[in-house]
């Protein structure tokens, strides 16, 4: 089977904004119009990627992820390195790993368990970036931020982590379906909207949710395709 050729190249000036979530102002950092060909991404992953249930009893992403290709990787990570640095304040740190899927949303609201139902963060570590990349339509819904009302917090970090684990510990499970809006352990302190080749870039101890509403179709063409690149770095 032949290999089909690929252009991942970027604009070299995409729209940005930097905007603040909360009430502990920790940035959302959106880019729009990211690639040249953006289409190109959304043609890999329909004709080349292998997507695979990642979701199981416990709970996980609710639908499917393959590897994205490392060269638009690479070209993604290399261009915005120096923006998250400023961005986020970092200092001297070095880069660390990065990695990278496509994703797609499946999963039946109906067949959430509670740990799907509610905001989650990635990891507690402040030097862990998530990279949001829509390749799908406002139609399939955004991804919007939340603050826990019982302790306060909207990002959990190492520190508070055992805090915000007792707290859940003994709340009700969440209402069934995917979180919209508020609810009442959950307060919405922001969202984004999903654009086709918008780019977000926060902290991945964040908590957050997204907000699927089209079809959950295991589909690229047609469902709610994203690529997510997670990306850490170290201390100097």
């Amino acid at each position: 089977m032949s290999v089909l050729s690929h252009d991942f190249s970027l604009n070299a000036r995409p729209a940005a904004r930097l905007s603040r979530l909360g009430r502990e102002g920790e940035p959302l950092f959106c880019l729009d119009g990211l690639m040249q060909r953006p289409q190109a991404l959304v043609d890999y992953a329909a004709t080349q990627a292998e997507f695979a249930p990642v979701h199981g009893p416990a709970g996980g992403y609710p639908g499917v992820r393959a590897p994205a290709p490392l060269d638009y990787v690479e070209a993604v990570v290399r261009a915005l390195d120096p923006v998250v640095r400023d961005a986020f304040a970092l200092g001297a740190v070095r880069l660390g790993r990065a990695e990278c899927n496509f994703s797609m949303v499946t999963l039946a609201p109906g067949d959430l368990v509670p740990s799907q139902r509610a905001p989650h963060i990635d990891t507690s570590d402040p030097l862990h970036f998530a990279f949001l990349h829509y390749l799908c339509g406002p139609e399939q819904g955004g991804t919007a931020f939340y603050r826990h009302r019982a302790t306060g917090f909207e990002a959990i970090t190492p520190e508070r982590a055992a805090a915000y684990e007792a707290a859940r510990a003994v709340e009700p499970d969440p209402a069934p379906g995917y979180i919209h809006g508020d609810t009442p352990e959950f307060e919405q302190i922001g969202a984004a909207d999903a654009a086709f080749d918008r780019l977000l870039v926060y902290r991945s101890r964040q908590l957050h949710s997204g907000l699927p509403t089209g079809a959950l179709a295991p589909d690229p063409r047609r469902g709610r395709l994203t690529a997510n690149i997670f990306l850490s770095y170290r201390p100097a």
